[in-house]
């Protein structure tokens, strides 16, 4: 062999594993060690900060916990039809992916047509000039998800600034049986009759849905955040009664107090925010069916919190339902003892716990002093640092302080459990932003 034909080799094999070398980075950018576009079994994924098609962090813009099966879809799904959910980025980014999920599904859910486009304003379900992305599933147009399981979309480059909604559409041509989704949104979303997940003018778009269906979260490659604060909640975490479309549930705004402070030049976490509140949920009990409707915290803890996307920090604020909801008394140390789990399984992941107070709620219909006792008793408990790392005391921002067993009038939003918008805004602002720094306790 010459030494020219022996340079001519190895340079040729160097070609090779370079080639070799840069479709395995690639196919594995998803955050899961398996290419983008893998159906899994709905336990969700790992972390990465890897950039398919540019540079920057993978961070968590939107989520939300997929709750249960949708009444009326049993039988055929919503086949035939385009689904166009609009969800808010907290944060901006160059390029998004997304998760679709059919955990509630009793057969497979083909998805033939899916498209990703910023909203062209509030309240629409028309796309921004140009901003219209067709979605790719480990390369291919479509996708077919197995009852129970869920995927994420290959990434897409586009311009997303943050606090800004964005439209996500998927087309299904077949039954596919119960629609896996999450009531409550407080954010308009759409359908069409068939497909149209191009349409960027929206306008064949004429049924208005309070439902997000099949998506569960909105990742982007960010270069304003370093990671995601994952929030775990019921409903006043799921913001049920705050003003639909307006993004006042508390997650939101504390979003917008990081990212001012931040700009103001304040030495803080660069972190995304996003809500894994469901109504009704409690920290030990499952509701009913397999898998479980509204499945408790310490059932979901891992797929809707640790599966999020470059997670950091944890805040839980759960425990309200767990007294409200059970027919008996519940013990004041049950809740408490779920609450650590929590809080250990975080620390496991290195991760920092912020836990909230228990807010009052005197003058509910569920109230009763044997109720307000045992709230008490956690708060004590959590107060005295026995199960999170750091507090946010959301029992004192916001009850009254004539009556403290009731929230204070201008912060109930009528019911006496849940907050107005004042309220949600009252709830962010005591977060103390410096408790999103550090990492968790070895032991509480």
């Amino acid at each position: 062999m010459t030494r020219r034909h022996g340079y001519s080799v190895l340079s040729a094999l160097v070609a090779l594993i370079v080639a070799l070398s840069a479709a395995i980075y690639f196919g594995v950018a998803a955050g899961n060690g398996s290419p983008l576009g893998t159906v899994t079994d709905g336990r969700g994924h790992r972390d990465s900060t890897a950039a398919p098609v540019s540079t920057g962090t993978w961070v968590g813009a939107w989520s939300a916990s997929p709750t249960g099966a949708e009444p009326g879809t049993e039988t055929t799904g919503l086949a035939g039809r385009s689904v166009r959910n609009v969800v808010h980025a907290s944060v901006g980014g160059t390029s998004a992916r997304i998760t679709l999920s059919n955990l509630y599904g009793q057969s497979p859910l083909t998805v033939t047509h899916a498209t990703l486009a910023v909203a062209a304003g509030d309240d629409t379900a028309e796309a921004a000039v140009g901003t219209m992305r067709r979605l790719s599933f480990g390369g291919g147009p479509g996708v077919v998800i197995p009852a129970g399981g869920q995927v994420l979309s290959d990434a897409v480059r586009v311009a997303i600034p943050h606090d800004t909604d964005v439209l996500v559409t998927t087309y299904s041509p077949t039954a596919s049986g119960p629609v896996t989704y999450h009531p409550h949104a407080r954010q308009v979303s759409y359908v069409a009759q068939g497909d149209r997940t191009e349409d960027a003018t929206g306008a064949s778009y004429t049924e208005q849905s309070p439902n997000w269906r099949y998506l569960t979260a909105l990742d982007v490659l960010s270069n304003e955040s370093d990671g995601t604060v994952v929030v775990l909640g019921d409903s006043l975490t799921d913001g049920i009664t705050s003003t639909v479309g307006a993004n006042h549930r508390w997650t939101d705004v504390l979003s917008e107090r990081l990212r001012a402070a931040l700009a103001g030049g304040a030495d803080l976490p660069r972190y995304s925010v996003v809500n894994q509140g469901i109504s009704g949920n409690q920290v030990l009990t499952d509701g009913l069916g397999r898998p479980a409707d509204n499945p408790s915290g310490l059932s979901r803890f891992g797929r809707d919190v640790l599966s999020r996307t470059n997670v950091k920090v944890v805040v839980i604020d759960l425990g309200v339902n767990d007294i409200l909801r059970n027919p008996a008394l519940v013990d004041p140390d049950r809740i408490t003892d779920g609450l650590r789990t929590l809080v250990r399984q975080a620390h496991a992941r290195g991760l920092k716990v912020v836990g909230a107070t228990l807010m009052p709620f005197g003058g509910h219909l569920g109230y009763t002093p044997a109720r307000e006792n045992v709230r008490q008793q956690v708060n004590a408990r959590i107060r005295a640092g026995l199960v999170y790392d750091a507090v946010v005391d959301f029992d004192k921002a916001l009850r009254d302080p004539y009556d403290p067993r009731r929230l204070r009038s201008d912060y109930d939003s009528g019911d006496h459990l849940h907050p107005s918008d004042k309220g949600y805004e009252r709830m962010a602002d005591a977060f103390d932003l410096r408790e999103l720094e550090g990492a968790g306790q070895a032991e509480l």
